[in-house]
């Protein structure tokens, strides 16, 4: 699929240390593309070359197939990982003053920031300051600040850090809104289980290259094993026995399995059959914590 947004062949050195090599990947409209990596991988500059705060060594980044440009970024939403809101504002006045800075009128800069934060849950703290927020608000705060002008493209350095499970569940869905109306959005994050759920795409980097991109689905196809699990009604500790099976875990009627061969899984369930009830028979799809693990080795 082509991306809106585009970066083709980006290098990055810091004196001799080469810090970004070759990172090539496409943010596409109306889609949620997680990037991932461990501390130092290369996120946060590839993100601030992206926004223009530092300038490549060498590779392109453009915008529907042209060259990005000031005006592009105008378009864009930034959330730096590191809060840069202005702590005695009042949280209503900082997005609205944001707002404003992008063009819009009072009235209209007021009526678009009262509504996202809102749908942000901040509803009822628009007249606290942000200093006085728990750090989960001041995030959600951060958060209306780079969505307050309805940006094209969006980039999100690690949204979901200090967030309870409810406050993730009601900025994704502000996230996934947003994908819906067409925003191309790219948000990095240590918490595998949510860009799991949530991206549609993914882009692992280590070391400063890009070790795996691609759909979701995709990568689980790429990277799957002939891995499969058994529910039954009664004890499958026969598995044990069989030929070409490896059993990864176990429990009264329930396994985990790896299979020689397409067929050997297929002589399993047969089997299994034999035994009595059987209640799930599927193949595993590897988790993205896995897949990770797997490309950065």
């Amino acid at each position: 699929m082509t991306g809106l947004l585009q970066l083709d062949g980006i290098t990055k050195s810091y004196g001799s240390r080469l810090v970004l090599d070759g990172i090539r990947f496409d943010v596409a409209p109306g889609r949620l593309t997680g990037f991932v990596g461990g501390n130092g991988a290369g996120k946060t500059t590839t993100m601030r070359i992206i926004l223009g705060v530092l300038s490549a060594d060498g590779g392109t980044v453009s915008l529907g197939g042209t060259a990005l440009t000031t005006a592009d970024r105008q378009r864009f939403g930034y959330m730096p990982e590191e809060r840069g809101l202005y702590p005695k504002m009042k949280v209503l006045e900082q997005v609205v003053y944001l707002a404003r800075l992008h063009g819009f009128g009072k009235a209209d800069a007021t009526t678009r920031a009262t509504a996202l934060l809102e749908e942000l849950g901040l509803g009822e703290r628009l007249d606290d300051t942000i200093e006085s927020l728990s750090l989960g608000n001041q995030q959600r705060a951060q958060i209306a600040a780079a969505l307050v002008h309805d940006p094209q493209v969006l980039i999100l350095d690690e949204p979901f850090s200090g967030l309870d499970p409810l406050a993730v569940e009601v900025v994704a869905g502000v996230l996934q809104a947003r994908a819906a109306q067409g925003a191309a959005i790219l948000f990095s994050s240590h918490q595998l289980d949510v860009v799991e759920r949530l991206c549609d795409d993914l882009i692992i980097i280590a070391g400063g290259t890009i070790r795996a991109s691609g759909s979701r689905d995709e990568l689980r196809a790429q990277h799957s094993t002939d891995r499969y699990r058994l529910v039954t009604g009664g004890d499958a500790g026969w598995l044990r026995g069989e030929p070409g099976v490896a059993v990864v875990d176990f429990e009264g009627g329930t396994a985990l399995f790896d299979v020689d061969a397409p067929a050997t899984a297929q002589r399993v369930l047969r089997t299994a059959l034999q035994h009595g009830d059987v209640s799930s028979f599927a193949p595993q799809q590897p988790s993205l914590a896995q897949i990770f693990k797997e490309v950065i080795q």
